[in-house]
């Protein structure tokens, strides 16, 4: 059944643009960071997002269970046998958020028996929220009254890629697999973007390929995955060796590929990861 019939879409996109402006408004009148146990950055802005959020869901899906960044983990004993949850970011990017460049995003994803099926990818900062629906292929841009339908773009033979790669997470060995890429595909561009934006921009037509060799967590990307899968993109292990699943046991990702088109023969043509 399309998401549109079987969950309150307005609301949830409601629901996303009003956690959006409560972010924008502490941004406006200032806020102290503070460090999680995992020394990640944590503000008032994550755990307001994250309340509004919470409400919001509870209030709509009662008996859908919800995960969050911002809140403890349920145990897997207990989450082991969900169908399926709500799985959020209150503020994907807290990095971004601090340093003033706009690229944070609040990420829903509603997960059903281990893969993201819905998912809406707001941008409190343009305006923006982006929305995916996979099993009806719905991918969409709503930007303020408008709603524009988008497309992951198809990978051509001879036309220059364009690969993205995280604002605020590299290190040397990424920087090895990009130039490694480069060498692969002459010609390719590269362009650096923060939190979740880097899948939406992949299933706007943005980019082709975004390789994530470094820590993330299921919240991070549940939501962006709904967006890319939904426009036609795929996203799979680096390695190559298992699917790529949610609700596992300490929600951590394994490293990553996400390519606009999900039909190309990617795995084929891409070179080995770097080793060290």
């Amino acid at each position: 059944m399309p998401a549109q019939a079987q969950y309150p879409i307005a609301e949830l996109l409601d629901a996303v643009r009003r956690a959006g402006d409560a972010i924008m408004e502490i941004r406006r009148t200032g806020f102290k960071v503070r460090r999680k146990p995992d020394a990640s950055p944590v503000t008032a802005a994550d755990l307001a997002a994250h309340g509004l959020l919470a409400e919001a869901l509870r209030g709509l899906t009662p008996d859908i269970p919800l995960v969050s960044e911002e809140a403890s983990l349920p145990p897997y004993s207990e989450r082991r046998f969900w169908r399926r949850f709500w799985l959020i970011d209150p503020l994907d990017g807290t990095k971004e958020f601090v340093a003033g460049n706009g690229e944070f995003t609040v990420n829903i994803a509603l997960v059903e028996q281990g893969q993201p099926k819905l998912g809406l990818v707001g941008v409190p900062a343009q305006g923006k929220v982006y929305l995916g629906e996979v099993a009806s292929r719905r991918a969409e841009l709503h930007d303020g009254g408008r709603v524009r339908r988008i497309r992951a773009r198809t990978m051509q033979e001879g036309r220059p890629i364009t690969l993205i790669a995280s604002r605020s997470h590299g290190g040397r060995r990424l920087r090895r697999y990009l130039d490694a890429l480069a060498a692969a595909f002459p010609d390719a561009q590269q362009l650096a973007l923060g939190s979740s934006l880097k899948l939406c921009a992949l299933a706007e037509g943005g980019a082709d390929l975004y390789p994530r060799l470094g820590p993330t967590c299921e919240w991070d990307i549940a939501a962006g995955h709904a967006v890319l899968a939904a426009a036609g993109g795929a996203l799979w292990p680096a390695n190559g060796t298992a699917a790529f699943a949610y609700n596992k046991p300490d929600l951590a990702n394994p490293e990553f590929i996400a390519a606009a088109d999900g039909r190309f023969p990617w795995r084929e043509r891409l070179p080995p990861l770097p080793t060290d």
